[in-house]
């Protein structure tokens, strides 16, 4: 291969990635990287750094050099990965030749290749090979890409059914103007997970783009599906910023959120849907808001009062010059946290809801009304419609509520005096 065996031997240790030392039965085993020790030419293993597929059987020998001065295969010894192998795999083929024998390989325990080291009796290293032991690529599938405002692309995808192949492959993404243009590999790997790749400039609009990955390692190769798609279909955008949480006057049950338009699309022709999601302080369970449409603003309402709420936004730029495909969600905004009033209504067992003796009971006026308004703001959740009405109702309840705990002072002073009887 070009390589001195001194050489050779210092790439071969580059494949073991096991401890420096390594113990077998009875004494220690230099690790093959302390290449300052070894004499070049010394012995040969053969076939040298060979690849096989899992479950293969390999025939490998170890020669000494006919001219290295008491040169015998007597006493030579196999480790593969730092692990001295039984004997019996081995066999003496004559003086200066010892073969060994390996059958049901596993895949190799690192995608460098394992170690396959030819001892002397001492313990000397001899001569060492790196054993690529694995799989082909499989076909990668489920491409996904996106385009954060139009200026980038980023893809990503899965490697294979299974995915593990115990052999260093390389996956490259090509892509192409769909009617003309050449191919070209995407360079900025890893940007979103192991399998991804950034393309940060130099993208055409208004005309589709092929796009595929290629997948190679030593055992051979694999190209997925062609992904046609054009940039104005995979916009996503960043966060809504700004995003502002308050109260809606002493609605204790009701919270404002108000966000703005993303910036980085308002040169363009779009339109946006928005989301809101909400959960109380020490919960890790999201309630999400779906129907909040294009607007810029929303009353959350049915809060517990007196509750810490965090809540974020996220937006999707969809039908950017006239494309008909859904759009992409943009990550959650930062969160931002408020918190309802403290309710000043007594709370159950207090007695100051229940209907008073004598008096037509206003439950069921209060149950069909409060059944109207829960369908309408499942229904209209942002509608300022729904809200005005929401609003004159709680109005109206809490100045009857407070009218009639003035009215039940009065007949409770009254009560009392009654009770006490005339002044002497």
């Amino acid at each position: 291969m070009g390589h001195s065996h001194k050489q050779l031997l210092c790439r071969t240790a580059m494949c073991l990635g096991g401890p420096r030392m390594a113990e077998g039965p009875g004494q220690r085993h230099p690790s093959p990287d302390r290449c300052s020790s070894l004499t070049p030419d010394t012995a040969v293993i053969s076939p040298q750094d060979p690849t096989l597929l899992i479950g293969s059987s390999l025939q490998a020998t170890c020669s000494v050099r006919g001219d290295t001065p008491g040169a015998t295969a007597e006493g030579l010894y196999w480790t593969l990965n730092g692990r001295r192998l039984p004997p019996e795999l081995s066999r003496m083929l004559n003086a200066s030749t010892m073969a060994l024998a390996l059958a049901n390989l596993n895949g190799s325990r690192q995608q460098s290749g394992d170690n396959l080291v030819c001892h002397a009796r001492d313990g000397s290293i001899l001569a060492g090979s790196c054993l690529y032991v694995g799989l082909p690529p499989e076909k990668p599938f489920n491409i996904s890409c996106w385009s954060k405002n139009m200026k980038d692309l980023t893809c990503r995808w899965t490697p294979g059914a299974h995915g593990e192949t115990f052999l260093h492959t390389n996956y490259s993404l090509k892509y192409k103007l769909r009617w003309y243009g050449q191919d070209n590999t995407c360079e900025e790997y890893h940007a979103v997970g192991p399998h991804s790749c950034h393309i940060p400039k130099d993208l055409a609009l208004f005309t589709p783009y092929e796009i595929w990955v290629e997948a190679t390692n030593r055992l051979g190769s694999a190209r997925s599906d062609v992904l046609t798609l054009d940039i104005l279909d995979v916009v996503t955008t960043d966060p809504p910023p700004d995003v502002h949480v308050s109260r809606v006057g002493g609605l204790e049950d009701q919270l404002s959120v108000r966000w703005v338009s993303p910036p980085a699309l308002k040169d363009f022709l779009f339109q946006a849907k928005y989301q809101i999601r909400y959960r109380v302080e020490d919960s890790v369970d999201w309630k999400v808001v779906d129907d909040v449409s294009n607007q810029t603003s929303c009353r959350l309402a049915g809060l517990k009062p007196g509750t810490v709420y965090f809540v974020q936004v996220r937006c999707n730029p969809f039908g950017i010059y006239g494309s008909k495909k859904a759009g992409i969600w943009s990550e959650w905004s930062h969160p931002t946290a408020a918190s309802t009033p403290r309710s000043e209504r007594p709370g159950p067992g207090g007695g100051a809801c229940e209907p008073r003796g004598g008096e037509p009971s206003s439950g069921p006026v209060r149950r069909e009304l409060k059944q109207f308004l829960g369908w309408l703001k499942k229904h209209a959740y942002c509608s300022n419609l729904s809200f005005r009405l929401y609003d004159q109702w709680r109005a109206w309840m809490q100045k009857s509520h407070k009218t009639r705990n003035q009215d039940e002072g009065i007949l409770s002073s009254g009560r009392r005096g009654a009770a006490r009887g005339p002044a002497r």
